[in-house]
């Protein structure tokens, strides 16, 4: 709880100086440790040697070690986080108003840069070691856009060819966020495309398809791996990312205790976990070292339910089964999700530090419709002033609740959210949802269980 002798200012800034030096890795606490990326071959735990040749090497080292907690922040990383950060921490007074509800409610905003959202935390730092390790581009793939619009931004700066795969149905929902790639110097593809094997073994399977996060990583893996002087990089799921994202978390712990601020809910969108991740490593770490107790609350779309629906087991992290396989809450890498418009959401698997936590008790799920989640993007928009971006309406849904739950109750907790960015790009989602188009798809256990049926039988 906040110290009532002093008034909570709607928004907390830290000073540059405060930017943290470090990134926190929540694994070098966890006493579970999230299980090791298998080679599809071998079925053995990936060696450092074997990642090189699809990431970058300093990346390879960060997403296999579990044991060092506090990273050094490069200073040439820092100084370009000096260009956004630190981000705000806002509370949320008019919506509480708004609710009348005796919560506290608090976000952290991630939208203030170009990109308008949290990738960029982990953009730079990726772009930065491709650089310092004389590569000349980066592949990846992109959802709603977000992580390509980092990515490209960051290569603009780091000198960097940038290749991005763009799920076809964002591609074709977002023209303006693909325009914003392409000002930054990416080339921007629609996925799955007809310039790679996967890309067009995966449009004969599936005619048709609007695509998906695991075809876009397949295409993206193999111009990759076949193309001299490139690596592939990601925007979330992967340890790397989680640690790199930590940044956000940090600095809302160091701004919450300048004000004596203890969260009792903490609540974060959940698609492959880089932003739920960053947001809640800190207060985890305490949590998982006794220091201290939080309710985590993950909150994925009901069209792809990994967490709450899925299984926890070794999968592939691509459609074209061209990746290491990684133990985690699955759909199946075959799954192809709904053409919902929260793009960054719709990936078949959860990050494995999130799925170990998860599995292991330390944090809760839950799965909401669509268009319950714009009708709280839109109460959100209307008096705190900021369109959010579809994927962080999902956590302003169900901060929403907590906090009605509490004007039921009549307790006064504190909830945190993370707000990951702005929706101004997702004006096509919102005309959907004010002309009444907009509809909910929950599949059915008939259709997980296609997806269920092409998990490999691994019994490690």
């Amino acid at each position: 709880m906040a110290n009532n002798n002093q008034k909570i200012p709607y928004k907390i800034y830290l000073s540059e100086n405060e930017i943290p030096a470090s990134w926190y890795n929540v694994r070098a606490d966890m006493k579970n440790k999230p299980a090791p990326l298998l080679n599809p071959g071998t079925l053995q735990p990936m060696t450092a040697e074997e990642l090189s040749a699809v990431f970058c090497e300093d990346l390879v080292a960060q997403e296999l070690d579990n044991e060092h907690a506090y990273i050094p922040i490069p200073q040439e990383i820092r100084d370009f986080y000096k260009m956004y950060r630190p981000s705000p921490l806002v509370r949320a007074y008019c919506l509480e108003e708004k609710l009348q509800t005796p919560a506290h409610i608090y976000y952290k905003f991630e939208g203030n840069n170009t990109s308008g959202s949290h990738k960029l935390n982990s953009a730079v730092p990726q772009a930065y070691y491709a650089k310092k390790q004389g590569l000349k581009g980066v592949t990846t793939e992109t959802g709603a856009g977000q992580w390509g619009t980092a990515l490209s931004m960051a290569c603009s700066y780091f000198g960097l060819d940038c290749k991005v795969y763009m799920v076809k149905v964002s591609y074709e929902q977002k023209p303006f966020r693909r325009e914003v790639m392409r000002t930054y110097g990416a080339s921007v593809v629609p996925s799955p495309s007809d310039t790679t094997n996967v890309g067009r073994k995966i449009l004969e399977q599936f005619p048709g398809t609007t695509g998906s996060l695991g075809c876009a990583i397949s295409e993206a893996v193999e111009v990759a791996v076949s193309n001299p002087g490139y690596r592939y990089v990601l925007g979330s799921v992967l340890n790397q990312v989680l640690l790199h994202q930590s940044v956000i978390g940090v600095e809302t712990k160091t701004a919450m205790d300048k004000y004596g601020i203890k969260p009792d809910i903490i609540i974060g969108c959940a698609g492959g976990g880089s932003n739920l991740g960053g947001l809640i490593s800190p207060f985890m770490g305490q949590k998982l070292r006794g220091e201290a107790d939080y309710q985590f609350i993950a909150v994925e779309p009901a069209s792809c339910p990994s967490l709450t629906r899925g299984k926890f087991a070794y999968d592939f992290c691509d459609t074209g089964l061209v990746c290491p396989m990684a133990k985690r809450y699955t759909l199946g890498s075959g799954f192809i999700p709904a053409p919902t418009h929260a793009g960054g959401l719709r990936y078949h698997g959860m990050s494995s530090i999130l799925s170990q936590l998860y599995h292991d008790g330390y944090m809760e799920a839950r799965a909401v419709e669509q268009t319950k989640v714009f009708e709280a993007a839109e109460q959100f928009a209307r008096v705190e002033g900021i369109l959010p971006a579809p994927e962080s309406s999902h956590a302003i849904r169900v901060a929403i609740d907590e906090a009605m739950k509490c004007k039921e109750t009549g307790e006064e907790k504190t909830i945190l959210f993370g707000l990951t960015g702005t929706g101004y790009f997702d004006m096509v989602a919102y005309e959907k949802f004010h002309d009444g188009l907009m509809t909910d798809y929950i599949p059915t256990d008939e259709d997980l269980q296609k997806g269920f049926d092409g998990i490999p039988k691994i019994d490690l």
